[in-house]
């Protein structure tokens, strides 16, 4: 396919905005990549601005965090290696959810003007299930720990073993072995709860995307329409939300692969130096 086809192609790749739904309750606020999103059946990098919907699934990578937000105004966090799936049943007159939490460490903390908004959440993470109320909880399922831990609030949770029992209690936790029953509910020592937030939060300056990030990466700058556009694919299948963008060149154009939305200039210098020489030689540059 000749350069004169394939122009066409970039620039409506160029222009293309994030998948944004007509009806959605739920938006990627922050992340840090790669993540992907399964949306009927197709897999796309997550990107920032996004709206998901139910049935949408995000999965994160190694290192990588993700910030949602629901129409409520409570905050859905994911840590690395991660998978979340959405179920959003339809409702006019509140938000309901259910999270999914197959793999990897969440966290979902309601804002003091969200508790007093009707909505009814419900978590599933390794063999239980949790009723949100006004809360803050934490947990994870992984191969290291199995575990919900109530900072604030109340939540209500069904076992695998169908025992049902209610948390009120802040800063209490509780193990879930695997095909064993909810062990007892016990305190958490603040070391031990401190260790386990940063498994969700996006620090500063480790590469994190925002809605007004104005930061960005070029990950490398090609001559060739086949190439670049090769590239793209790469980068993207990767989990890397990048972009192609042609400029004009002597004999013709040439296309740049970016990362766009960094939100400041640490976190575009962190992505940059991480992502130096990944999928094949590329010397990756920040700018404004």
């Amino acid at each position: 396919m000749g350069t004169r086809y394939l122009l066409p192609l970039i620039l409506s790749i160029c222009c293309t905005t994030s998948l944004a739904h007509a009806k959605s309750d739920i938006f990627v606020q922050s992340l840090i990549m790669p993540a992907w999103l399964q949306h009927e059946g197709r897999t796309s990098p997550l990107a920032t601005g996004m709206a998901l919907v139910d049935g949408d699934r995000v999965t994160t990578g190694a290192q990588a965090r993700v910030l949602l937000r629901s129409a409520d105004g409570s905050d859905i966090k994911l840590g690395e290696n991660a998978t979340l799936t959405l179920s959003q049943p339809s409702s006019s007159t509140l938000f309901t959810a259910l999270l999914d939490v197959s793999k990897g460490a969440f966290r979902f903390t309601t804002s003091a003007v969200a508790k007093l908004r009707h909505r009814d959440v419900t978590i599933r993470v390794a063999d239980a299930t949790l009723g949100i109320r006004g809360t803050d909880v934490w947990g994870k399922d992984g191969d290291d720990k199995r575990v919900v831990c109530l900072i604030e609030g109340k939540i209500s949770v069904q076992g695998k073993d169908h025992a049902s029992f209610v948390m009120d209690q802040p800063l209490t936790f509780f193990d879930m072995p695997k095909d064993l029953p909810v062990k007892a509910v016990a305190s958490v020592p603040a070391d031990k709860l401190a260790k386990w937030a940063l498994e969700t939060e996006i620090a500063p300056s480790k590469g994190a995307t925002t809605r007004s990030g104005q930061w960005k990466v070029t990950l490398l700058t090609l001559h060739n329409a086949t190439l670049a556009l090769s590239a793209y694919d790469d980068w993207r299948s990767a989990g890397y939300d990048v972009d192609l963008f042609p400029i004009p060149a002597a004999n013709g154009y040439a296309y740049k692969l970016r990362i766009t939305h960094l939100a400041s200039h640490a976190d575009a210098v962190f992505v940059a130096e991480s992502l130096r020489g990944k999928l094949g030689k590329n010397t990756p540059t920040v700018s404004h």
